[in-house]
C-alpha cells in the first residue's frame, strides 16, 4: 500500500426535500383541507477516526462525497424520509483544513471522534404547515433547504510516541528494522526512505511504544531541498526525538547542528521536544575515536550522548529502555491532564 498523507476532497451534504400541496378528499368525510406534508431532511457528512487505518490512499481514488437529498412530504400530512448520514472513515491523526490550506476545521487524533464538517439541508415546509383559521386552503409549499459543500485538505499526522530524525543515512532504517517488525528499505545511499514508516517496539508484556521513521533531512529542507520538511508534521504528537548521528561521518557536531537547525525553521514545537542523542555505527570506530566524538557532541549540545551500533546490537537495548522511560512519563502527564490533574513541577 502506497503512503500518502495528503489529499484534497469535495464534500457535500444532501437537500432537504421538498413540502408539497395536498388536500384530503374522502367520500363521505364532511371536513377535507389541507394536508401537505414536511419534506425530509438531506444527509449530513461526518468524519469519523478509525484505527484500522495508516494512509489516505483512498481519497486518491475518490475525491468527491455527496450525501443523498431528503424525502418529499406526502399527502396525508406524511413526512419525507430523512437521508443516511454519509460517514467518511480516516486514519487516526488526521486534521481537516479549509480549501485555503491554513484555517484547521478539525483534528481526529482519537479512535471514535466524529467531526459533523457539512450539515444536510432541512426539509421544505407542506401546506399543511400554514394552515390558519383565517387560510384554511393554504397552497403554499416550500422547497428544501440545499445542503453544504466545499472542498477540504485531508493532512495525516501519524500518532507515534518517538520521532527518529537525522541526515540520509544516519542508520535510522536499520535501527527500525532491529528493534521492531517493519521492513523499510535499506541501501547504501542517501534518501533510501522516501515515506514515514512506522513500527511497535514492545519491551515487555505491558510496555510497548510506537516509532516513526522519517525521511532525511539535508541542509535548507526547509526550503525544499532534498525532499524537504514536509514529512516533519509525523513526528509533531511525539513525546520524544531520538536524533541518530552517523559516528563515521567527518563533523559529527556539523551533522547534529544541521538538523537541530531544519527542526527549529519548520516550528510546530520541534525544537522543543526532549531530544535523545545517539552517536550510531559505533562498531565501525576506534574507542578512542568513539570517546572524543561524543566528548564533542555533549560539548556542543549540552547533554549526555549515548553510543549505539544497530548493526552490531551494541546498547540499543540501552537506547530502548530511555525512550521507554519518556513515553511511560508522557502517557502519565497526558492521563493526569485529561482528568483534570495538571502534575506540579
Amino acid at each position: 500500500m502506497k503512503f500518502l498523507d495528503q489529499a484534497k476532497i469535495y464534500v457535500k451534504s444532501g437537500d432537504g426535500g421538498d413540502g408539497v400541496v395536498a388536500f384530503r378528499r374522502e367520500k363521505y368525510i364532511e371536513f377535507g383541507g389541507p394536508d401537505g406534508g414536511n419534506g425530509g431532511r438531506g444527509g449530513d457528512i461526518v468524519f469519523e477516526a478509525v484505527d484500522n487505518l495508516n494512509t489516505l490512499i483512498d481519497f486518491r481514488y475518490t475525491q468527491h462525497f455527496r450525501a443523498r437529498k431528503g424525502g418529499n412530504g406526502a399527502g396525508s400530512d406524511r413526512t419525507g424520509a430523512a437521508a443516511q448520514t454519509v460517514v467518511i472513515k480516516v486514519p487516526i491523526g488526521t486534521q481537516i483544513f479549509d480549501e485555503d490550506r491554513e484555517t484547521m476545521l478539525g483534528d481526529l487524533d482519537k479512535a471514535g471522534m466524529r467531526l459533523l464538517l457539512c450539515r444536510g439541508g432541512d426539509g421544505g415546509r407542506g401546506n399543511a404547515h400554514y394552515k390558519t383559521s383565517t387560510n384554511r386552503a393554504p397552497r403554499r409549499a416550500d422547497k428544501g433547504w440545499p445542503g453544504e459543500e466545499r472542498w477540504v485538505w485531508l493532512r495525516l499526522k501519524l500518532i507515534a510516541d518517538v520521532g527518529l530524525v537525522g541526515l540520509p543515512n544516519a542508520g535510522k532504517s536499520t535501527f527500525l528494522s532491529t528493534v521492531s517488525a517493519a521492513k523499510p528499505k535499506i541501501a547504501d545511499y542517501p534518501f533510501t526512505t522516501l515515506h514515514p514508516q512506522l513500527g511497535v517496539v514492545r519491551l515487555s508484556v505491558t510496555e510497548e511504544f510506537v516509532i516513526a521513521d522519517i525521511p532525511g533531512l539535508i541542509e535548507g529542507a526547509h526550503e525544499g531541498s532534498g525532499l524537504g520538511d514536509r514529512f516533519l508534521g509525523h513526528v509533531e504528537r511525539c513525546a520524544v526525538l531520538l536524533h541518530l548521528i552517523d559516528g563515521t561521518a567527518e563533523d559529527v557536531v556539523e551533522s547534529w547542528r544541521t538538523i537541530r537547525h531544519e527542526l527549529s525553521e519548520y516550528g510546530g514545537g520541534l525544537a522543543d521536544k526532549p531530544e535523545i542523542i545517539v552517536l550510531n555505527k559505533i562498531d565501525a570506530l576506534l574507542p578512542e575515536e568513539i570517546d572524543e566524538r561524543r566528548t564533542a557532541l555533549e560539548q556542543a549540545s549540552g547533554q549526555k550522548v549515548m553510543c549505539m551500533s544497530s548493526v552490531a546490537h551494541m546498547n540499543v537495548d540501552t537506547v530502548l529502555r530511555q525512550l521507554q522511560d519518556y513515553v511511560t512519563r508522557n502517557r502519565t502527564e497526558r492521563a493526569e491532564q485529561e482528568k483534570g490533574e495538571v502534575p506540579t513541577t
